[in-house]
């Protein structure tokens, strides 16, 4: 594991998009694994702008998105879908077709996973995951439990995550109370993994996963057990590890 401290969002978000710029220069087809909430956002704005400065080709990269909320449409506002479009593909010249979110429509949960951990398979796996983390801990929407879920799979969203998530709806009763997200496994597999972390909430979290014990009541503690992982995140992220 490498952990790169930044001095804060703007530069954690400028050498995370270096990481990811780099895979893509490395292996143009590249499947990349994407993240959604406030955590990317600069991320992805640095990648839009080294795209329109003719340093980046999105042309041959697929994507798999981790997660979807339930219920909503790809067009809904709110949906990840939609955020992807709004701060990513709609700004470079990435096939749409390569571009994969769960089917937040799809009633049937157990087809839902199923599907989507197919689409993983037939893209061939995924050679770099951006994962944030949960002021709990979580990967994904993959909340603290009593054991790793492994593959995709419909969960319960928490009341701490839908606090978290209530900001972006008009208000709380509007936040979907299922989503579906990519497992443990699927995370896993990932041949590179690229974890960012910004602001004082997120430094208790990011202590236990980095350095307590493996436990599924933190999620993301199980990073330690990948065999390559970049943490890239803020100096108030990383104000309780020395």
């Amino acid at each position: 594991m490498i952990i790169y401290k930044t001095k804060d969002y703007q530069d954690m978000s400028r050498k995370a998009a270096q990481v990811i710029a780099a895979q893509i220069t490395m292996k143009p087809d590249c499947v990349l694994g994407l993240a959604t909430g406030s955590s990317p956002v600069g991320l992805y704005q640095h990648l839009v702008e080294q795209y329109n400065n003719k340093e980046l080709d999105f042309s041959k990269v697929t994507s798999v998105n981790l997660d979807e909320y339930k219920g909503l449409a790809p067009d809904h506002e709110q949906s990840y879908r939609r955020f992807m479009d709004s701060n990513l593909f709609d700004h470079v010249n990435i096939d749409k077709s390569r571009t994969f979110v769960p089917n937040g429509l799809e009633e049937d949960s157990s087809k839902a996973c199923s599907d989507y951990n197919q689409t993983i398979q037939k893209a061939g796996g995924v050679d770099l995951q951006l994962l944030g983390i949960g002021n709990n801990g979580h990967i994904g929407f993959n909340e603290p439990g009593e054991a790793f879920e492994c593959e995709t799979h419909c969960v319960e969203l928490t009341p701490s995550t839908i606090e978290a998530n209530k900001r972006f709806f008009a208000s709380e009763a509007d936040v979907p109370r299922y989503a579906y997200t990519m497992g443990i496994r699927n995370i896993m597999q990932a041949k590179k993994i690229l974890l960012i972390a910004s602001g004082r909430a997120k430094a208790q979290a990011l202590k236990e996963a980095l350095y307590g014990p493996v436990t599924p009541h933190v999620p993301a503690s199980i990073l330690q057990l990948h065999a390559d992982v970049v943490v890239v995140a803020d100096e108030e992220a990383l104000e309780l590890i020395d």
